[in-house]
């Protein structure tokens, strides 16, 4: 089974980017046909999806945060990253990342506030 772990900071000012990255363990990101996301949870609000790093390395985001996401990766440490910028309180929110919505991180609360 998959682990996944998120980390970063769990504080972000208004306009600053957010910064997380997830560590997998007990796979490899770039094994053929798996998909890694991130996706984000509002507080008193449902789950919303990010955006996606397939094993290539080909990416998708979410319509409404394209332009303010990016997601890479780091094959040598196994592990994928979210850059959110232009944060704002809007953006505050449990962040999760999971393969393919299967095996989930524990995720890791961020608040956007100065």
């Amino acid at each position: 089974q998959v682990q996944l772990q998120e980390s970063g900071p769990g504080l972000v000012k208004p306009s600053q980017t957010l910064s997380l990255t997830c560590t997998v363990s007990g796979g490899s990101i770039t094994t053929s046909w798996l998909y890694w996301m991130w996706v984000r949870q509002p507080p008193g609000k449902g789950l919303e999806w990010i955006g996606t790093i397939g094993f290539s390395g080909s990416t998708s985001y979410s319509p409404s945060l394209k332009s303010r996401t990016s997601i890479s990766r780091d094959t040598s440490k196994n592990h994928f990253t979210l850059q959110l910028t232009s944060v704002t309180p809007e953006d505050t929110a449990v962040y999760y990342c999971t393969r393919d919505l299967g095996d989930w991180g524990q995720g890791t609360q961020v608040t956007v506030s100065s």
